[in-house]
C-alpha cells in the first residue's frame, strides 16, 4: 500500500525572523499544555476543598489527562493523518483554552474531570504533532538546538507556569487561575495560526508504523525506561504540595518559592540532559533516574527543614528535567525515518504513565500516607539502573552489527515516498 509523502516546504526560504517566531509559538503552545496539565499540583488541596474531596481523588486531576492523551496520541494522529499540521495544532489549542474555561466554571467535580479529558486529547495530539517539528520550522543544521528550545517549555512550565498558577490562587482564588491559563492559550492560537507556515503531512502514519516500531528492541527498551522514570516521578511529584505542608510545615509563600526553584533546576537539567544523551544515553537516564531516587526517597527526612527541602527540590528538578527530552531522543532514534510516529509513541507512552503515576500515588497516599508514596517512588526510579545495565552489555556485544539504536523501521514497515 503506498504512503503519501507530501512535498516539504522549503524552510531555507523563510525570513529568520518568520522562523524564529514559528519555533516560539510551538514553545508556548507546549507551555501552555504542560502547565495546565500540571497546574493541579499546586492547587490540588484547595480544589479537593471547594468539591469537598480526598488529596488522593483530587489527584483524578492529573489521572485523566494522562489516560485520555495516551489514547489520543495514536487515534488523532492517525485519524488526521493526511490534515494540515498547522490547523490541527490550532485545533488542539482551541480546546485547550476550552478546557480552561470549563475548569474555572465548574460547579461540580465531575465537571473539572470532564474539562481534564479535553486536556487529555489536547495533550495527545499537540505534542504527537509539535514535539517532531523543529526540522520543518528551521534549516537541518539548527533542528538539533530548535528541538531543546521547544522541549525547554516542560520545565518552563515547573518554573513560570506552576509557581505563577500557584501564586494566582493563593491570590484570587484557584479558578482565576484557570481564566488565566485560558487567556494564555487564546492568545497562543493566535500566535500559532499567524506564523506557522502551511504544513502538509510529511508521511502518512499508518498503524502498520506503528506496529513495525512496538517490535523493535530500541522501542520496547525506550519504552521500559520511560514507563519507570515517568511512573516514579508523577508518583511522588503529583502529591508533593500536600506533603510541603505536612512535613515541611510551609505555607502557601514558601511552597510557591519551592517550586519556582524546582522549576528552575528542570531548565538546567533538560539542556544538560539533552546534551550528554547524545553522547552517553545510558549515563543520562541512569543520572536522571538517580537523582529523582535520591530526592523522592530523602525528602521525608531531611524535608522537615526548609533549607533540606529546598535543596532536595532543586536536585530533583535537575533530574527529571532531564527525562522528557531524554525519552524523546531515544525514541526519535529508534525510529529516525518515521519522527511522527516516534513522537506518537512517545506520547503515548509518557502520557499512560503520568496517568498510572499519579493514580498510584493517590492510592498509596489514601491507604498509606504521604512518605510512603515518597519512598515507593524512590524504589522505582532506582530500578532504572537494572535495565540500563543490562541494554548497555547488550548493544557492546552487538555494536558490530548495527548503530546503538538501530533503525527500528529497517525489519519493519517503512514509510516510502512512492510505492
Amino acid at each position: 500500500m503506498s504512503t503519501t509523502v507530501s512535498a516539504r516546504p522549503d524552510v531555507t526560504s523563510r525570513t529568520p525572523l518568520r522562523g524564529r517566531l514559528a519555533v516560539l509559538s510551538v514553545t508556548l503552545g507546549i507551555f501552555a499544555v504542560v502547565t495546565t496539565e500540571i497546574l493541579p499540583i499546586g492547587l490540588l488541596t484547595p480544589i479537593g476543598a471547594a468539591f469537598g474531596v480526598a488529596d488522593g481523588t483530587a489527584g483524578l486531576m492529573m489521572t485523566m489527562p494522562g489516560l485520555l492523551a495516551a489514547v489520543a496520541a495514536p487515534a488523532v494522529t492517525l485519524a488526521t493523518a493526511r490534515a494540515d499540521r498547522r490547523l490541527m495544532l490550532g485545533a488542539f489549542v482551541l480546546l485547550l483554552a476550552v478546557a480552561n474555561f470549563l475548569t474555572a466554571a465548574a460547579t461540580s467535580y465531575w465537571v473539572v474531570l470532564v474539562a481534564r479529558v479535553l486536556v487529555g486529547i489536547t495533550i495527545g495530539g499537540f505534542w504527537s504533532i509539535g514535539a517532531g517539528l523543529a526540522g520543518r520550522l528551521v534549516p537541518a543544521r539548527r533542528a538539533a538546538r530548535v528541538t531543546a528550545v521547544i522541549f525547554a517549555a516542560v520545565p518552563l512550565g515547573s518554573v513560570l507556569g506552576v509557581p505563577a498558577g500557584t501564586l494566582i490562587g493563593d491570590l484570587a482564588g484557584w479558578r482565576t487561575a484557570f481564566v488565566t491559563m485560558g487567556l494564555l492559550s487564546t492568545g497562543v492560537l493566535a500566535l500559532l495560526l499567524l506564523t506557522l507556515p502551511a504544513l502538509p503531512p510529511e508521511r502518512v502514519t499508518r498503524p502498520a508504523v506503528l506496529r513495525a516500531l512496538l517490535r523493535a528492541p530500541g522501542t520496547r527498551f525506550a519504552l521500559l525506561m520511560t514507563f519507570l522514570v515517568v511512573l516514579a516521578h508523577f508518583g511522588t511529584y503529583t502529591y508533593v504540595t500536600p506533603l510541603l505542608r505536612e512535613v515541611t510545615h510551609a505555607g502557601p509563600g514558601m511552597i510557591t518559592g519551592f517550586l519556582l526553584a524546582y522549576g528552575a533546576a528542570g531548565v538546567v537539567g533538560n539542556f544538560l540532559g539533552g546534551a550528554l544523551v547524545t553522547r552517553r544515553p545510558h549515563l543520562a537516564f541512569v543520572a536522571a533516574a538517580a537523582t529523582i531516587a535520591a530526592a523522592t526517597a530523602l525528602l521525608p527526612v531531611l524535608g522537615r527543614s526548609g533549607a533540606g527541602a529546598l535543596a532536595l527540590l532543586v536536585l530533583w528538578g535537575l533530574g527529571y528535567g532531564a527525562v522528557p527530552v531524554c525519552s524523546q531522543t531515544w525514541f526519535a532514534r529508534a525510529a529516525p525515518r518515521a519522527p511522527e510516529a516516534a513522537s506518537v509513541l512517545f506520547t503515548a507512552s509518557f502520557q499512560a504513565t503520568i496517568a498510572a503515576g499519579a493514580l498510584a500515588g493517590g492510592h498509596v497516599v489514601d491507604h498509606a500516607s504521604l512518605r510512603a508514596v515518597m519512598w515507593l517512588g524512590a524504589a522505582t526510579a532506582a530500578l532504572v539502573v537494572v535495565p540500563a545495565a543490562a541494554h548497555f552489555v547488550r548493544t557492546r556485544a552487538g555494536r558490530a552489527s548495527g548503530p546503538l539504536f538501530g533503525d527500528t523501521l529497517r525489519r519493519g514497515a517503512r514509510p516510502s515516498s512512492g510505492r
